[in-house]
Formats: C-alpha cells, structure tokens, sequence
C-alpha cells in the first residue's frame, strides 16, 4: 500500500525525473527558490493530469450507471434521515459539480422528492467524488482523503436532515414546485458498454477543457507560496497560533470560482508552509461546496430563508470541521 500510495499516486519518481531534469538539463541550481518553485508547478502540472485523466474516466463510467432518472428513483424508496444518508452517498458518485447540481436539484423537487433529501444530494455531490479523493490521497494521505469524506458526507446528512426537519420546502420558489414537466415519466435509456466508454472519454476531454485553467492557475499560487512567499507570513495568517485561521480560509474560500483540482496544489503548499490541515480542507471545502455562481444559481430557486439556513449549515459545519481536525491533527500527518 506504501508503494502504490507514493509511486501510483503521488508519483515520486516523476517528481525525481522534474528535478533532474531541471538540475541536469537546465543547468538550474538545486538550491534556488526559483529551481524550488519550477519543481513544484511542473511536478504537480503533470501529476494533476495524469491521474485526473485516469480517474475521470474510471469515475465517470461508473456515474454512467446513475443518470438523474435512476437516482431519482433511487431515493424516492426511502424516507427520514435514511433517505438522506442515501441521497448523500449517490451525490458521491454523480457527475455533477456545484453549478450543474442545481437543474438536478429543480428536478428532483418537481418529481416530489422531499427538499431535506435534495439537499443532502446537493451539498453532497460538489463535495465529495472519487476522483478528488483519490487526489487528496495523492497528496497528503489516505486518512486525510477518507476523513475528507467523512466530513464531507456529514455536512450533507446533517444539512439536508434539518432542511427536512423544519419543513423548508415552503422556501422552495413557486415556479420549482409548481413547473410541469415533471421528471418522473422520463424514461431511462439503455446504454450500451461502448456508449458508456465514450462517455467516459468525453467526460475526460469535457472536464479537462473545463478545468485546466483552474489547475494552471492554482499550481502556479502554489508555486509561488511554496517557493517565494515566507513561511512566517503564511503562519501569522493562517498559523495554528491564529485562532481565527480557519474562519479566514473558510471566508476566502467562499466567493472563489475554482474546481477542487485548482484548490489541491494550493493546498499543498500551504501545508508545506505549516499550515494546519484543517484550516487547509476549510477553504477547499469552502471552495468547492459554496462557488459564487453556484450559490447566485441557488439564490434563484429557493427564497432568502432558506437560502440562509443552507449556506448557514455549509459554513458553519466546514469551520467546525475546521477546528477539529486542527485540533487532531497528529492522527492524519
């Protein structure tokens, strides 16, 4: 397991092959901060998609096996906070980020899902897949990357349970509760093996052409932070020693637009400059679950209180999330 996490994942000997390629090729110095900050965005540059390619085609030939219909139907067999346990684990495996949840979410609503239940989907499915925890596996560990989901998979249970409890669903906009059209007589369509391939491969072309930007953009701040910016600037910010370290990540993290695999290269640098990994998952989480446009998306659909409540739940489970893994730390590095 040691040899494939370091090998297969975090891909130590390309990491060597960048390094002596720029030491022995270029002629760069081994111990200048620019020969640090080159590394680093080379290395992660081609790490980040290679396994991006690969884990998007694996993932999304297995979310060929749940098109909205199917998931729909799915959830509609069970109820109470069970319904929302599953609705969150299909969000795990779905392909939809936090911008193309939102039609998902209108129309798990018209076809008379509960709202708890939807929301348990929708917090869940920007939040958690399989290909950013692999990735985070990549990167820092597998305790970190399964605790990720944990998290992840609470914030949606939790959410969605107390939307359910309240009885939100009179906060939902008219016209989404009204609408015709309803998804319920959609039929599914049978797919076949090599349909299900293509679509995996069109997935991979689609996301990467999506995405790219964003990871080119978030490896090059972490090459920056890791080559150029102080360590002890990075700590007096976002240092274990600044108890409002985690509410700042988490405020910052909100109103970016960035894919998750823009994020992680962020995210491992400043855990390279000492930052605490709680306060490093808060901003991905706050990222990745809470973009601006998602929530301008949301905004439209459901009205200011409910709107609130979810956006109160999201944060306020991501900064408790926050705290605790800072606290216990020594159990995941």
């Amino acid at each position: 397991m040691d040899w494939i996490n370091r090998q297969l994942l975090k891909m130590e000997w390309l990491e060597q092959a960048v390094e002596w390629f720029l030491n022995k090729v270029l002629g760069l110095d081994g111990e200048s901060v620019f020969f640090h900050s080159l590394s680093f965005f080379m290395y992660d540059v081609i790490k980040i998609f290679i396994l991006l390619s690969v884990l998007i085609f694996l993932s999304a030939y297995l979310q060929s096996f749940f098109p909205p219909e199917r998931t729909r139907r799915i959830l509609g067999r069970f109820k109470g906070v069970f319904a929302n346990i599953i609705g969150a684990l299909l969000g795990t495996v779905t392909p939809f980020c936090s911008c193309s949840s939102i039609p998902i979410f209108i129309g798990f609503t018209k076809a008379g899902l509960p709202v708890g239940v939807t929301f348990s989907f929708l917090i869940s499915s920007p939040l958690v897949d399989l290909a950013s925890v692999l990735l985070l596996a990549s990167i820092f560990n597998w305790q970190i990357a399964l605790a990720y989901v944990g998290v992840g998979l609470l914030i949606a249970i939790v959410g969605g349970t107390l939307i359910g409890v309240f009885h939100m669903e009179r906060y939902v906009e008219e016209f989404v509760m009204n609408a015709a059209g309803s998804v319920r007589n959609q039929a599914e369509e049978k797919i076949t093996t090599l349909a299900r391939l293509t679509y995996a491969w069109e997935q991979v072309l689609e996301i990467i052409r999506r995405v790219w930007i964003y990871i080119f953009i978030g490896v090059g701040i972490g090459a920056i932070i890791h080559g150029y910016i102080p360590q002890t600037w990075i700590e007096t910010i976002l240092g274990e020693n600044n108890p409002f370290s985690v509410l700042i990540a988490t405020f910052v993290g909100i109103p970016m637009y960035a894919d998750i695999f823009g994020t992680l290269p962020i995210a491992e640098a400043l855990v390279f400059k000492g930052v605490g990994i709680g306060t490093v998952l808060s901003f991905m989480m706050a990222v990745t679950a809470l973009s601006l446009p998602s929530l301008i998306m949301i905004r439209r659909v459901i009205k200011p209180k409910l709107f609130a409540m979810f956006v109160g739940i999201v944060v306020t489970g991501i900064v408790i999330m926050g705290y605790v893994f800072n606290a216990i730390a020594f159990l995941f590095l």
